[in-house]
């Protein structure tokens, strides 16, 4: 999957643990999307089997888009957490862990998920 994708599916996790529903003008407005360019993604998303959308516009994860979305959540706070233990402040932190989330390796992200849960044990991911 594209990083655009993962981008997508991540959002709406994070809109639907704050919201009953999530709909293309919420994603658009929290990405600071246009709405083609989120309509265009959404589609591409429900093509592909990871997200559904009902008669009136709402968008939910399936099982398969909420185990990605999931996965590149936790990637992000997991990284975003490693950097400001390592003195980033938060909103760098957090910038650039949301563009090492997509790249980064299982193998280097266990390692570090790890290690941050053997030295921090106040650390919950």
């Amino acid at each position: 999957m594209k990083e655009s994708g993962e981008m997508y599916l991540e959002t709406i996790y994070i809109l639907s643990k704050s919201k009953s529903y999530v709909r293309s003008i919420d994603i658009a407005e929290y990405m600071n999307y246009s709405k083609p360019s989120v309509s265009r993604g959404v589609g591409l998303l429900k093509k592909n089997g990871y997200v559904t959308v009902d008669n009136d516009g709402y968008i939910t994860l399936t099982d398969t888009g909420n185990k990605i979305a999931n996965n590149i959540f936790e990637r992000h706070t997991v990284l975003t957490k490693m950097l400001t233990l390592l003195g980033v402040d938060e909103e760098t932190a957090s910038a650039d862990a949301c563009k090492m989330e997509h790249v980064i390796s299982e193998k280097s992200f266990d390692a570090m998920k790890n290690h941050i849960k053997s030295s921090n044990k106040n650390f919950l991911i």
